[in-house]
């Protein structure tokens, strides 16, 4: 069953972000300063290989987030959400916004990316709550 729980928790943070980022597309492709066509989309075509190391990169936060849930005996869709909140809001996102400032990105992308930093792992704890 924990492994089913992770890949459905993957899942679900994996669509969390395809909503958010199909939602903010135009802004966060100008806060991270993508070259777009005279359509909108960005130069160079559509490349499979982001979407694949995006998956890949879920199931891992996704098992942590697991394994963090089982290690601190926290159980429920609440306090496993909450716990997924806690993760992205003070692990990810400020080394998110750590990496941006140094590499001097638009504060406007860390706010797109952090909060999607925040709602994935809530959604993906929700998720591991369920089990």
């Amino acid at each position: 069953m924990g492994i089913l729980a992770i890949i459905l928790a993957a899942i679900a943070g994996f669509a969390v972000g395809a909503v958010w980022y199909m939602q903010l597309s135009k802004p966060w492709l100008a806060a991270a300063e993508i070259e777009c066509d005279e359509n909108g989309k960005p130069v160079g075509g559509f490349s499979i290989t982001p979407f694949i190391i995006g998956f890949i990169c879920m199931l891992c936060v996704s098992g942590m987030l697991r394994h963090t849930l089982e290690a601190s005996d926290i159980e429920g869709v609440l306090a496993s959400a909450v716990t997924g909140f806690g993760v992205g809001l003070f692990f990810i996102t400020p080394w998110v916004a750590m990496n941006y400032a140094y590499s001097k990105r638009k504060p406007l992308l860390t706010v797109l990316d952090g909060g999607y930093s925040v709602i994935g792992p809530t959604v993906m704890g929700f998720v591991l709550g369920l089990f």
